[in-house]
């Protein structure tokens, strides 16, 4: 019996170490995305021309070495074309939030990669959950190169910035990533006394969570296209509700704008049905926030998509987006987990 228990004991430590590890590494990613958002708005992103994995890492560390990395950046049409009247001191404004963005993925990946090694010679990993953790630093593996991609795709003589479609693919493989880290992170922390399984409930909680999903694929080609510019106007579409010649190849970026407003306005149908739904979360206090908090987060968002939207063509739209986008991610989390709690077939007795 004493042997069982301890065990129990050592399994319950391992998972519960495990479990902080995984949020403390999906907390990374969070900073992440909103370092490349950052990125994004302050037009950082093309400022580093070379993909250096390893030396990288070391900013240039004389005047030659800076004027060296300006001249390369003197070579792309983003400043021939934008920013030919920068001085080195503008390039190096630019610069550092790249470089800052590039050098917090190599930290998460030492966050992950290091512990992941301790735990492994520790035997606190089990087959199941090596499987699982090798995937994850596949994917993201997968990201930087990804990440890569979508930066060449602005360094030649004719972009002004990357390619729309990649940025949205690099940001939503981030969001996948992030999710499938808090989905493990879950499994291990919350005890399954605590689950609560209804297919009404699962079925819209995980149909509204992929809805967030699209709604942020578009809110990302909203981004890099600057579709906002095309009708800054709420809540009609610059006098219409639906602008003529929509889907057209013309009206490419009104159509971006229409998809985008049309999710929004699903999802909190989608969402308030949910929140309707799910009165017996009110009987635990972490599990009421949970549904309290999803309901906040929508209305907030509603108003900085609002907001975001009316000052886009005003320099004070970046703060608004950059809030407009860390809050579509906390809604599409407790959505996540909405999702989790509702599931029934994620309960793991053995990590």
């Amino acid at each position: 019996m004493i042997q069982k228990f301890h065990a129990a004991s050592m399994k319950d430590t391992a998972r519960r170490q495990l479990a902080i590890w995984l949020y403390c590494g999906a907390f990374c990613v969070f900073i992440q995305i909103l370092l490349g958002g950052i990125t994004r708005l302050t037009g950082s992103g093309l400022s580093i021309t070379e993909w250096q994995p390893l030396l990288g890492a070391f900013p240039p560390l004389s005047t030659e070495e800076w004027q060296h990395s300006f001249n390369q950046y003197k070579e792309i049409a983003q400043f021939k074309k934008l920013n030919h009247h920068f001085s080195l001191t503008d390039y190096q404004m630019i610069f550092f939030w790249e470089w800052l963005h590039r050098n917090w993925a190599r930290t998460i990946g030492l966050i992950f990669i290091i512990p992941f090694m301790v735990f492994l010679l520790q035997k606190k990993i089990n087959t199941r959950m090596f499987t699982k953790l090798i995937f994850l630093l596949l994917l993201g593996a997968l990201q930087a190169v990804v990440g890569w991609i979508m930066v060449k795709s602005g360094l030649n003589d004719t972009s002004l910035a990357v390619d729309e479609i990649k940025l949205a693919i690099h940001f939503m493989m981030a969001i996948l990533l992030l999710s499938y880290i808090l989905w493990m992170a879950f499994q291990l922390s919350i005890c399954p006394y605590s689950i609560y399984y209804i297919r009404k409930i699962k079925t819209i909680a995980g149909l509204t969570f992929f809805l967030m999903l699209g709604q942020l694929f578009y809110g990302a080609l909203m981004a890099g296209s600057k579709a906002a510019l095309a009708a800054p106007t709420w809540p009609d579409i610059n006098g219409f509700i639906i602008p003529p010649r929509i889907f057209t190849e013309e009206s490419q970026l009104l159509t971006i704008q229409f998809i985008h407003r049309m999710l929004a306005y699903t999802i909190v149908v989608t969402v308030l049905i949910l929140y309707r739904k799910t009165t017996f979360l009110k009987k635990h206090r972490a599990t009421s926030l949970l549904r309290t908090g999803m309901l906040l987060l929508m209305c907030l968002q509603i108003f900085l998509g609002i907001t975001t939207l009316l000052n886009s063509i005003n320099t004070t739209y970046r703060l608004y987006a950059m809030l407009h986008q860390a809050t579509g991610i906390l809604l599409s989390m407790s959505l996540l987990l909405v999702f989790f709690l509702s599931h029934k077939k994620h309960v793991i007795t053995q990590y």
